[in-house]
């Protein structure tokens, strides 16, 4: 058994679990967040906007960390960043819950985002490195398929269990996974790129080199369906309910778990295809349209009944199952030297355009064309713009990792 084969593994279970918890805490706040802040004395009519403020503020950090983590990641090596990262998002999650104020809240949320931001990436960067090229889809496929069961079980906590020890068992979990520390080992590429005399883990750099900056940015729309989908149509599900006419209404925390079972689902399809049609592009182009497609269902299809309204977050979730793919995208789009900070950092920018574009361009639209036409309008915007992008990047699917970008 070859050492990149006994290695493999390793990696992928650590990075499969973490990214469990990963998915965990930051979906739980969508299942919990009515609870948790009628509990912390918010009136009812503010729950929507100080939820938002909430959410912002743990995107945000995850874009802070998303930077620094990426840095990290190229300088110091992948393993730091993957244990790194869970040791600071599982603390903050168990603080979470003894929590009295919004104002703690608003802390935590934004700590839990900066630890958040490194797991996937650093994960992914890892096994990539590990892998054969022809194959690395699939293992990046393992991870994603795993850890998005740990929005399903956030949904089934969150709303089973007392909101406070829903946060405290995500913390425990996430500190459980370092004992599996001793089993994972670095990556042979990046070990092999130490000892070149380039500059690694330069994100300014990165924005302003005019290849490497157009390539990154690109890459990034192209996830805004995604989190346009998470952020805005599943996590204000009782507010879309309740414009949809619904009674009964939906429960939210069953709305995150088909969607997230339904990502599950997609992103295995999704990863398949991309194998079948040997084509990192047309896989995500199918999946931009499934997106598109499922959009248009939640807004505009008709249902009386939570039923129907958990199949059209199926619908929705098996849309936006190309995370996986997505990120391994940006993996083999760059060298070894900022494989890890574009890798880290990309996913994390993309849920930050989440406060920073597509929620105020959502809340702009609403007073004037109402919640369903104005999430359409934003919904539909997001799609072409990432098929529109999509067409201006590089096929990357068998790539060789063993390179670097000579600056």
């Amino acid at each position: 058994m070859s050492e990149n084969h006994k290695s493999l593994w390793p990696a992928i279970l650590v990075s499969a679990l973490g990214y469990f918890v990963d998915l965990y805490d930051l979906l739980l706040f969508s299942v919990v967040r009515s609870n948790s802040l009628m509990e912390l004395g918010v009136n009812q009519e503010n729950i929507l906007q100080v939820g938002l403020s909430l959410l912002n503020w743990m995107l945000i950090g995850m874009m802070a960390g998303g930077i620094v983590w990426g840095i990290l990641g190229d300088k110091k090596g992948r393993l730091s960043v993957l244990f790194g990262s869970i040791i600071i998002y599982s603390v903050a999650n168990f603080l979470n819950g003894y929590i009295t104020t919004v104002e703690q809240y608003r802390l935590l949320r934004f700590i839990s985002g900066f630890g958040l931001a490194g797991e996937l990436g650093a994960g992914v960067t890892l096994i990539s490195e590990i892998m054969k090229p022809q194959k690395r889809g699939y293992g990046i496929m393992l991870v994603t398929a795993v850890g998005m069961f740990g929005a399903a079980t956030a949904a089934y906590v969150g709303q089973h269990y007392d909101w406070r020890f829903a946060f405290r068992l995500g913390g425990i979990m996430g500190l459980v996974l370092l004992f599996l520390r001793i089993s994972v080992k670095e990556s042979p590429v990046f070990k092999r790129a130490l000892a070149t005399e380039v500059s690694r883990g330069n994100f300014l750099k990165l924005m302003t080199h005019k290849r490497l900056a157009f390539t990154f940015i690109k890459l990034i729309i192209l996830g805004l369906p995604i989190f346009f989908v998470i952020g805005i149509l599943i996590t204000a599900t009782p507010e879309f309910a309740k414009a949809l006419g619904m009674s009964p209404m939906p429960a939210t925390g069953t709305a995150v778990m088909v969607t997230y079972i339904a990502i599950s689902l997609g992103d295995i399809l999704c990863t398949v295809v991309s194998q079948v049609l040997r084509s990192r592009k047309k896989a995500l182009l199918l999946f931009l349209f499934i997106t598109l497609i499922g959009i248009l269902i939640y807004l505009y299809f008709p249902v009386t009944t939570p039923l129907g309204y958990y199949v059209k977050c199926a619908i929705l979730g098996i849309g936006i199952g190309y995370l996986s793919l997505l990120v391994t995208f940006v993996a083999e789009h760059f060298g070894t030297n900022y494989r890890a900070t574009a890798t880290i950092s990309a996913p994390n920018f993309i849920r930050g355009l989440l406060p920073i574009v597509v929620a105020p361009a959502f809340l702009l639209l609403r007073p004037t064309f109402g919640l369903i036409t104005g999430a359409a309008l934003v919904g539909i915007a997001c799609i072409i713009i990432a098929i529109l992008t999509l067409f201006f990047l590089k096929e990357s699917f068998g790539r060789s990792l063993e390179w670097i970008e000579p600056f």
